[in-house]
């Protein structure tokens, strides 16, 4: 194992990861969609309330418990992303960003996605650019210059590839 690299069994989102996370996350009090296609989302970006129940419109909240909600929401996908990644290995920077990634997609998404498919195959590099595989927002191309729809989708795309870059 290089770079730092230990079981992802072993990892949990850092607190720099977690800044980082509900950084990149405009706080909203009063629950809105994000982007046109989107779901709800209250606080940090939350989308699920922490009883697992989806945040609905109307919904509002207030810094500490969007905080709560946030950690409750990370803390449930931490471990279904630790299982789907058994027996791989990642840096803390690495397992910041796809833990951020992770929130923002989902599991789902990561389960099917070429990022877990390229660490488990240790092509680590190609994991990192896999990232930018993600720019569609409700069917539309964020990464088309110019655009004002979804424009920080891309954007937090590329700054994750790139911190993701920075740690290989």
């Amino acid at each position: 194992m290089s770079k730092g690299r230990i079981a992802v069994s072993l990892l949990t989102l850092s607190a720099a990861g977690f800044i980082s996370l509900v950084s990149s996350e405009s706080y909203t009090a009063q629950a809105v969609v994000p982007t046109k296609g989107d779901r709800p989302t209250v606080g940090f970006g939350s989308t699920f309330n922490e009883d697992g129940s989806p945040v609905k419109m109307g919904q509002s909240t207030t810094p500490v418990r969007a905080l709560v909600k946030a950690q409750a929401h990370i803390g449930k996908e931490e471990e279904i992303f630790r299982k789907s990644l058994d027996g791989a290995s990642l840096s803390q920077a690495e397992f910041d960003v796809y833990m951020d990634f992770v929130y923002n997609y989902g599991t789902g998404n990561w389960d099917t996605s070429a990022m877990r498919k390229d660490i488990l195959a240790g092509n680590y590099l190609e994991a990192c650019d896999a990232l930018l595989q993600y720019k569609r927002a409700a069917g539309y191309d964020c990464s088309t210059p110019g655009n004002k729809r979804c424009w920080g989708v891309w954007q937090r795309q590329l700054d994750r590839n790139k911190k993701c870059r920075a740690a290989q």
